[in-house]
């Protein structure tokens, strides 16, 4: 067992994880654990853009208030206001470091870069990298990491546990290599920047979803998890059942797409004045309503009817994209349907990213900052993992200054991490472990999705019990690494759906038809492991 040991260890290498590695290395020493599925991650399939308060004609009040509104009464307005005050430097800080974004081809536009409209907002406050923003942050920021000699990066390691000393203190991560060996990787402080939980469901709009494994991570540790119920179904995914996923950004409709139900009727005007930029919660319900009603599966989405020069310049991705799957988005409606796509619960933090769990931090869609409330706003994702990031790094800064105590010990069970040959030797069937995902996930779906009853809830909380069952029988003992994660995933949709339960309210992304109206004076929801059955604890 290898024990590096470095001043911060990052898990994961998104937008959050890069931010916060550059923003630390010139002082502090990196350890970066990016494995390439992150390339898979949502950052890198981030479309829109980022939002923030760059217009002359925008300001930090309306930004608040649009994302209140849209956070439908549970935004912590404390983190609205620091995330929205610091976001203007945030984008700063990435023009400065090269991200190439998309400029206004108007000569005597107020802002040098072209800002689009998105669900939610009532100004163009989008910067966008034409339609593939997040690509292009993630390309350029990880250039800079790969260049930088104070960050070691880690792309052969799964990690599976944190560490903590006997004083419950986080003191770095375990996990293991391409050849099942274990690994402990020691650090004064542990971020996780791990992403979100859309991998619990059967569609998403990412290719390589994470099932919340860094959230359960940190709850053995004793994290808090705020939030979970509130999983954002984006809108408009690219329906295509035999081709991979992929996400149709917002700025669609931002930019005048209509949704047209299976007569052709533009239907999202009779729902709400806003139509097609109402908050994702409203359009996804209003979508899904349309697909039941239907029989083909799907709504459409149209943009035919703009210029083709602007859907060109706007939408490279996307045209190329639907081009290769047969779809010319110029000329032809695009068919769409909601996919699983963020998660606005997490692990509690502070504004600095700090867990309840001394010297462990969360950041990105991992965390839960209180930002989103019961609906996250449109490209405020990107724009929280930057704030959070640049804020958890002044704050390690900061604490370099001071001597870190040493670990007041670790659990005996650390001191030797190497597996036994009989472990090495443990052939376990993925097959079988991936015929428990896929089952988690369609119970996911079909019960804890748009569109929720109790009695469905119900349903979903018996039949993850049984899948658990059915893991302990395959690997009682934990053996196998895609057993741990599996493990993680069951117990993060067991909570999810005990958060569901404990709602007894419609509000935001969370929606039963048992309760269809609000109730006065809710509050955000706290979760731990001890909630679950006695196995989550052991």
């Amino acid at each position: 067992m290898s024990t590096p040991t470095s001043d911060v260890l990052i898990i994961g290498g998104g937008v959050a994880g890069l931010t916060l590695a550059l923003e630390v290395a010139d002082h502090l020493s990196v350890t970066l654990v990016r494995p390439a599925l992150d390339d898979q991650g949502a950052s890198r399939w981030a479309q829109g853009g980022i939002a923030a308060v760059l217009s002359p004609e925008d300001d930090l009040d309306a930004h608040v208030r649009d994302t209140l509104i849209a956070g439908d009464g549970l935004c912590d307005e404390d983190a609205v206001r620091f995330t929205v005050t610091h976001g203007p430097d945030a984008i700063q800080w990435l023009i400065d470091n090269g991200v190439p974004f998309t400029p206004d081809p108007d000569p005597s536009a107020s802002y040098p870069y072209h800002l689009t409209r998105e669900g939610g907002h009532n100004a163009r406050r989008i910067i966008h990298a034409d339609d593939a923003t997040g690509r292009a942050v993630v390309d350029t920021l990880y250039q800079k990491v790969s260049a930088h000699p104070n960050i070691i990066q880690r792309s052969d390691l799964t990690i599976l546990h944190l560490i903590s000393d006997t004083a419950g203190h986080c003191v770095g991560a375990r996990g293991v290599d391409q050849q099942h060996h274990q690994q402990a990787l020691f650090a004064k402080h542990t971020v996780l920047a791990t992403g979100g939980a859309s991998g619990l469901y059967r569609h998403t709009t990412t290719p390589s979803p994470s099932s919340g494994e860094g959230m359960i991570m940190a709850a053995e540790l004793g994290a808090n998890l705020m939030n979970l119920e509130f999983q954002q179904f984006h809108p408009t995914c690219l329906f295509d059942p035999e081709g991979p996923a992929f996400l149709i950004s917002e700025a669609v409709r931002g930019e005048g797409g209509y949704l047209l139900n299976e007569a052709g009727h533009r239907f999202m005007p009779d729902i709400d004045p806003r139509a097609e930029l109402a908050p994702r919660d409203v359009v996804a319900r209003a979508i899904d309503a349309q697909i039941q009603q239907s029989t083909q599966g799907h709504v459409w989405l149209d943009i035919s009817h703009l210029r083709e020069t602007a859907i060109r310049s706007h939408f490279p991705t996307i045209l190329a994209h639907c081009i290769s799957r047969g779809i010319d988005i110029t000329r032809q409606p695009i068919p769409v349907v909601p996919a699983a796509h963020y998660s606005c619960g997490g692990v509690a933090t502070d504004h600095h990213g700090a867990t309840h769990v001394p010297n462990l931090y969360a950041i990105g869609e991992t965390a839960y900052t209180g930002l989103h409330g019961a609906n996250r706003m449109a490209s405020n994702s990107l724009l929280e993992c930057l704030v959070y990031a640049r804020s958890c790094a002044k704050y390690l800064l900061s604490q370099a200054k001071h001597p870190q105590a040493q670990a007041e010990g670790l659990p005996s069970t650390l001191l030797d991490a190497t597996q036994s040959p009989e472990q090495q030797k443990h052939s376990l069937s993925l097959a079988a472990l991936n015929k428990i995902r896929s089952e988690m996930r369609s119970v996911m779906s079909q019960y804890v999705s748009i569109v929720r009853s109790h009695q469905g809830l119900c349903t979903a909380r018996d039949k993850l019990t049984e899948l658990e069952t059915q893991l302990d029988e395959l690997d009682g003992r934990r053996i196998h690494p895609e057993s741990v994660r599996l493990q993680q995933a069951l117990w993060l949709a067991q909570l999810t759906v005990l958060a569901a339960l404990q709602r007894k309210e419609s509000r935001g992304l969370h929606y039963t038809t048992d309760w269809p109206e609000r109730q006065h004076n809710a509050t955000a929801s706290l979760l731990s492991l001890s909630q679950l059955s006695p196995r989550a604890m052991a």
